[in-house]
C-alpha cells in the first residue's frame, strides 16, 4: 500500500507527478525558444491542431500564456473563416450577375415576341373589324355588286393573305 507523507499525498502521486512534470518539461524543452517564455508554434501549425494536439502543446504553460496562445488561435482561425467568406460572396455575386445578365437577355427577348405578337393582334383586330363591317352590309339586303364595296372586299382578300404566325 501507499504511503502518505505529511501533507496527504501517497507516494503514487508524487511519482506520477514527477512522471507528467518530466513530459512537461520535455514538451516545454521543445515549445521554447532559446531562453524566451514563448511557444514555437507557427500560425499555420497554430490553426491545424485539433484541440487536442494544441491542448497537449499548451501542457506546463502558464494560464496567460494558454490564454494568449488560444486567443491567437482564435484570431487567426476568424481571419480564415472572414477569408472564405468573402471568397464565397465574391462567388455568389458573380453567379448572381451572370443569372442577371441571362435574365435580361430574356425579358429582351420576351418584350421583343410581346410586341410582335401585338402587332400581329392589332392586325387580326383589324381584319376583324373590316369583316365585320362587310358583315353588316350585306346583312341589310341582298348582295348585289353596287352595295358591296370593292375596295373593302379587297382591303380584307389583301389581309388574310398576310397571315403570320
Amino acid at each position: 500500500m501507499n504511503e502518505r507523507n505529511p501533507d496527504g499525498v501517497t507516494t503514487a502521486d508524487q511519482a506520477h507527478k514527477m512522471n507528467s512534470d518530466s513530459r512537461s518539461s520535455k514538451a516545454l524543452k521543445v515549445k521554447r525558444e532559446s531562453g524566451e517564455n514563448v511557444p514555437v508554434l507557427s500560425d499555420d501549425e497554430l490553426m491545424s491542431l485539433t484541440v487536442r494536439e494544441l491542448n497537449h502543446h499548451l501542457r506546463g504553460l502558464s494560464k496567460e500564456e494558454v490564454v494568449r496562445l488560444k486567443q491567437r488561435r482564435r484570431t487567426l482561425k476568424n481571419r480564415g473563416y472572414a477569408a472564405s467568406c468573402r471568397v464565397k460572396r465574391m462567388s455568389q455575386k458573380e453567379a448572381l450577375e451572370h443569372q442577371k445578365q441571362e435574365l435580361q437577355q430574356e425579358v429582351r427577348r420576351l418584350s421583343s415576341e410581346n410586341a410582335g405578337m401585338r402587332q400581329e393582334l392589332e392586325g387580326l383586330s383589324q381584319r376583324f373589324e373590316a369583316l365585320q363591317h362587310f358583315a353588316r352590309t350585306v346583312a341589310h339586303g341582298p348582295v348585289t355588286p353596287h352595295k358591296v364595296n370593292t375596295t373593302s372586299v379587297i382591303t380584307i382578300v389583301k389581309s388574310g393573305g398576310q397571315h403570320h404566325s
